[in-house]
């Protein structure tokens, strides 16, 4: 089978369809029902795309590893903001060491360097997450 990502760019599109199955005929079909305003969408995506057809771009787009469901985009989006959460604990724990070593009179200089690096990722997590989101 060959995919759009395995293909030379040059050859990307160069047959409508695609080649005949190595181990005989393909045996199972799908159907897709859409709206006039999706087919419209999907024959101008694949006009676009090298004038291939609407099934083939179909296929081609659901064997790309890069695609992702909705289902796969809220896990991202669920793991993010568990990362953000352990963050926020992180920095509890921070400020418990900050307080104990403000009443021991020491405070490693490491733990310092750790909360600079720490307060320049927690906003760069948080723009990660708003941007999976969608929002």
């Amino acid at each position: 089978m060959v995919y759009i990502s395995d293909m030379n760019p040059r050859r990307l599109f160069a047959r409508k369809r695609r080649e005949n199955a190595p181990d005989g005929a393909r045996e199972k079909y799908y159907r897709v029902y859409v709206t006039a305003e999706e087919d419209a969408q999907l024959q101008a995506r694949a006009a676009v795309a090298g004038d291939i057809t609407v099934p083939r771009l179909l296929f081609e787009s659901a064997m790309n590893a890069q695609v992702r469901t909705g289902a796969e985009w809220k896990g991202a989006v669920a793991e993010l903001m568990q990362v953000r959460a352990d963050l926020g604990r992180m920095s509890s724990n921070l400020n418990q060491l900050a307080k104990f070593a403000n009443t021991e009179g020491q405070f490693p200089a490491q733990v310092e360097e750790f909360r600079v690096l720490f307060v320049g990722l927690v906003p760069q997590i948080s723009a990660a997450c708003r941007a999976v989101a969608g929002q």
